[in-house]
């Protein structure tokens, strides 16, 4: 799967996140959430979270890439150097960070990081970093990253 995929999931579903509470979600991002997808084509499956806008609330990719060099390309397609700040957190884990409207033709802001061969990235279309920052921090504990 190339590096730039995105999840495809149906809006109008109801499929549980297997590493992420959908109630701990609506309280991080501060939406209600309406619908929730996976894409298994990811592995772990990759989470869609819908509110009422047309986009995802909140989009989580887990990539095990064949390289640490693969795993930072998903991050710098994620989260574009010439737009974003750097992230470190959780510890040991690197990458960039943007809030809503930093990176052109993008909704909302990204919080993606990379550790050795894996890479995890969160997309939402709410504009503070900090919201996705969150999210892939609970994400990489869930799934003890």
């Amino acid at each position: 799967m190339p590096l730039d995929a995105l999840p495809a999931t149906d809006r109008n579903a109801w499929q549980p996140c297997p590493y992420l509470d959908t109630d701990w979600v609506a309280d991080a991002n501060g939406q209600r959430v309406t619908g929730v997808g996976i894409d298994a084509r990811f592995d772990p499956p990759a989470c869609q979270f819908w509110s009422y806008p047309p986009e995802p609330q909140l989009t989580v990719i887990v990539r095990h890439m064949d390289s640490p060099e693969d795993a930072m390309a998903v991050v710098d397609w994620a989260t574009p150097i010439d737009y974003t700040e750097p992230a470190n957190q959780p510890a040991g884990w690197n990458g960039g960070r943007h809030g809503g409207g930093a990176v052109p033709n993008r909704i909302g802001a990204a919080y993606s990081v990379a550790k050795g061969n894996t890479a995890v990235t969160v997309f939402t279309n709410q504009d503070e970093s900090i919201k996705a920052q969150l999210v892939a921090e609970e994400t990489i504990k869930n799934l003890q990253l």
